[in-house]
Parts: structure tokens; C-alpha cells; sequence
């Protein structure tokens, strides 16, 4: 797949200035700072002026060093936005988005205007239309899914709601609310058992495999439980599913077109004792995990994946990126397991492997949200 550079809006322009905007306060801050060492180092910087701020765990938005060495996830530690002394805000003066440093006792320093903002965050607070918001109301272009789409993509439990509407198949569950669990554990207890085990038990909204539990009996229900609730109150538990895990990489149309989708990809975890696609097999291992691309099933359930892929997409009104998973069941069946509206993005990541698999490199996929973003009307769409 190759996409062209004609008719953009900013030819003979200035280099538009680009946001990086990663860290965040949720447990996934380290997820975030890898992803933007694989955006910073990728990035045209002849074609753009790059701008990385960083959130730290307080909140606070600072201006970040460029180094990607700093943002890299190693074996010994974890990547992480420190608070400054000064503090990076997004503002409006004379009709343009301008950035401001403001430190004590001094003048506010600009730092110039801002054409568009890439935020890779992943989490609450950043990935569930929070930060979405803020940029909106600041009128602020921004990559990526809209309010809506990405708090609906965020929460396990709504965005199965939307896809039961929109006549997807969705595999059994059951949602429990904090007041659910506190007041009655035992009927929660009930449900969770006519799913049969085993099942999953996963924080409603959290990401990158953070607080995710295979539970193989109504004996060890409860730790699961309690460990997810350490990073979300509300909690999905899933019943297990025999399948292969396909996901397919989605990237919105440019103008009226429709959302493009990659060839299909298969995870295959191999050793390491994992028993399912976790945080140190997508992150810290490198031969944890596997991408097959295209994933080795008939053409008709490639088409197929890719046709529910894109409808997934458009089901919760998403924008620019997404990544959709599905199980392939023994008997043909393709089941929907979720929807990532800003999902791993790091070069090691399935998202852009499957795309580069299928003939647009990192790079090229990088340039071509920002392409979107600029060219996408700010306010209501």
C-alpha cells in the first residue's frame, strides 16, 4: 500500500509543528513513553518541527527531551516523565494555538504555534477522551479517535454494548460495577460462574494487558478480582473462548473514503511461561510474541475480518486509528473481543507491523495520520 502526498493542505507552508504528547497519569505512563521513543524516532523532522511534552504522573505538562534513549523501555527500568520546575501549558493568543513554558518568578516564555497534537498516551486520562476533550475545546487538530469514540473504546463494558447494536458477535460476559461488588460479591460470584470457567478478568478501563487475570476456578475468582481493581473500579469479566486471536490494523479514509484495513495478523506467544498476551510479552521480552501477517486462515475469513474490522470502526465513530481484535473459533466463527482506538504504537507493535506487512512502513503510517489530522475540521464533525 503507498500513499501519496497530493493535495495537502500545507504544501508550500511552513513545516506544520507537531505535538508529541505522551506520558500521562495512568498506570500505562511507561507504555506511553516507549511509544513516543518509536514516534520521536521515526518522525520526519525535515517535514515537521516536532515539539515532545511530556505528562508526568502529577499531571503536569513539561517540555521533554527529543533524546529517544530517555523514552526506551529497558530491563532495569522504566521509562518516566519527572515534574519540572516549569510547566508547559497550550493556549490561545492572537488567533493562533500557542505553547507557553511558565516557571517561577519569570516571564512566560512561547514556544510558537501548534499545528497539530499527537498524543500517544494510553490509559484514563489520556486514551478515553479526556485529553480529546481538552484539545477541542482549545480548537486544537489532534491525531486520533474523537471524544466519544475514544471513552467508548475505552470502557470493555460500553463498547460491547455498541458493538451488540451494531449486530457484532460478542462473546459472553458480565460487567461489575464497584457497588456491585462491594454489596454483593456473591451474586457476582453466580454470574461470573454460569459464564463457565475459564475466564478473564480485566479492569473496564485500562489497557495494555495492565490488571489481567486467567481464572481457571470460582476459587481464585476473588484475587483476580481485587488485582483488577487496583488499576479500575468497574471491572469486565470475560467467559474464555477457544480461538485463535486475529487483529486487524484500521486507518480512517481520506475525504468521504471509507476506513482502510490491513491484512489480518495472528499472535502466537511462545514460552516464557506466559499464558496469554501480556505486558512483558508485548513489551519487555522480544521473542515473547509472534506476528504472522497475513494470518494463516481461508481468504473468505480475511475478508471477512476486515470487512467487521472496518464496521467496528464506524460502529463507535472512530478517526484516524484503531486496532481490532477478534477470536477465530475451530468451527469458523469470528467473534469481536475489542477495539483499541490508540493502540500499541511502538515499531515492535502489532499495529504497525501489520500495516508495514501489508505495504506501509512506519514512517509512511506516521505521516499519514498527521496528513489526517490537518486535514480533519476541528469542533463538530
Amino acid at each position: 500500500m503507498t500513499v501519496s502526498d497530493e493535495n495537502v493542505e500545507t504544501a508550500g507552508k511552513p513545516r506544520p509543528r507537531v505535538v508529541v504528547l505522551f506520558g500521562g497519569r495512568s498506570s500505562e505512563h511507561a507504555v506511553s513513553c516507549v511509544t513516543a521513543a518509536g514516534v520521536l524516532g521515526a518522525i520526519d523532522k525535515d517535514k515537521y518541527d516536532v515539539i515532545p511534552i511530556g505528562i508526568a504522573k502529577t499531571g503536569q505538562w513539561v517540555l521533554a527531551s527529543g533524546d529517544t534513549r530517555q523514552w526506551s523501555l529497558s530491563s532495569s527500568s522504566l521509562p518516566e516523565v519527572e515534574p519540572s520546575s516549569s510547566t508547559v501549558t497550550l493556549a490561545e493568543i492572537g488567533g493562533e494555538h500557542q505553547l507557553i513554558v511558565a516557571s517561577p518568578n519569570q516571564i512566560p516564555q512561547e514556544l510558537g504555534t501548534v499545528d497539530v497534537v499527537f498524543p500517544v498516551l494510553h490509559g484514563p486520562f489520556g486514551e478515553d477522551g479526556t485529553i480529546q476533550g481538552l484539545l477541542e475545546l482549545s480548537d486544537t487538530r489532534y491525531v486520533g479517535a474523537g471524544v466519544l469514540a475514544s471513552a467508548v473504546g475505552m470502557d470493555k463494558h460500553f463498547m460491547k454494548v455498541v458493538f451488540e447494536a451494531a449486530k457484532l458477535h460478542v462473546g459472553p460476559y458480565v460487567a461489575v460495577t464497584d457497588r456491585q461488588w462491594l454489596t454483593d460479591p456473591e451474586s457476582v460470584r453466580k454470574r461470573v460462574d454460569l459464564l463457565g470457567f475459564p475466564v478473564f478478568v480485566k479492569p473496564a478501563r485500562a489497557g495494555s494487558s495492565m490488571g489481567i487475570s486467567k481464572v481457571d476456578s470460582l476459587e481464585g475468582l476473588d484475587a483476580a478480582i481485587e488485582e483488577a481493581r487496583l488499576h479500575d473500579l468497574k471491572l469486565v469479566i470475560e467467559a474464555g473462548i477457544v480461538g485463535r486471536e486475529i487483529e486487524c490494523a484500521v486507518l480512517e479514509g481520506r475525504g468521504t473514503q471509507p476506513p482502510r484495513t490491513s491484512m489480518p495478523g495472528e499472535i502466537s506467544v511462545a514460552g516464557g511461561g506466559h499464558e496469554f498476551y501480556d505486558f512483558n510479552a508485548k513489551y519487555v521480552e522480544d521473542d515473547a510474541a509472534q506476528l504472522s501477517c497475513p494470518a494463516d486462515i481461508p481468504e473468505e475469513a480475511i475478508a471477512r475480518v476486515r470487512e467487521l474490522a472496518a464496521a467496528a470502526f464506524d460502529a463507535v465513530g472512530a478517526e484516524g486509528l484503531s486496532r481490532v481484535d477478534f477470536f477465530y473459533t475451530p468451527d469458523g466463527q469470528i467473534i469481536i473481543n475489542e477495539i483499541n482506538t490508540m493502540p500499541g504504537f511502538t515499531p515492535k507493535s502489532m499495529y504497525p507491523q501489520m500495516w508495514a506487512a501489508s505495504g506501509l512502513s512506519y514512517p509512511a503510517l506516521i505521516d499519514e495520520l498527521i496528513y489526517l489530522a490537518l486535514n480533519r475540521k476541528t469542533g463538530l464533525r
